[in-house]
């Protein structure tokens, strides 16, 4: 009987590191603010989404400023399971034609290394879009 309870303890119990908070936010770019700048601070396992929408063809530009060497972003593209863009192998700046019309999401995160010391990184991200 104890054994059962420690078994269903274990399976209906959510660990704490899965709880870690995710910032999210959407991003209004239109013909008349073609930039946003956004200064942010994450701690932890913590992330940020950004969400801009775009299309095809639009030139996506991002640059990420920040005072932790293992803070980067990711860019996803709405329903794609692999990254556009992986700042961990590519750097803090990316600028590219999109590929086609839709949500593209900017991540902030810290590398695991980081983030497993409960490192804070404060970051500036500047997204921008154009024809």
């Amino acid at each position: 009987m104890r054994a059962s309870l420690l078994l269903a303890a274990l399976i209906f119990t959510t660990p704490a590191w899965s709880a870690d908070p995710v910032h999210k936010e959407t991003v209004a770019l239109t013909a008349g603010t073609s930039a946003h700048s956004v200064k942010g601070k994450i701690k932890g396992y913590a992330t940020a989404e950004y969400t801009v929408t775009g299309k095809a063809g639009q030139t996506l530009s991002v640059k990420l400023k920040t005072n932790q060497p293992s803070n980067y972003f990711n860019i996803r593209q709405a329903g794609h399971d692999d990254a556009l863009f992986t700042g961990s192998s590519s750097g803090n700046s990316y600028q590219a034609k999109l590929p086609a019309d839709g949500e593209y999401t900017v991540q902030v995160y810290l590398m695991r290394n980081a983030a497993r010391r409960n490192a804070v990184a404060a970051y500036t991200l500047d997204i921008g879009l154009r024809d």
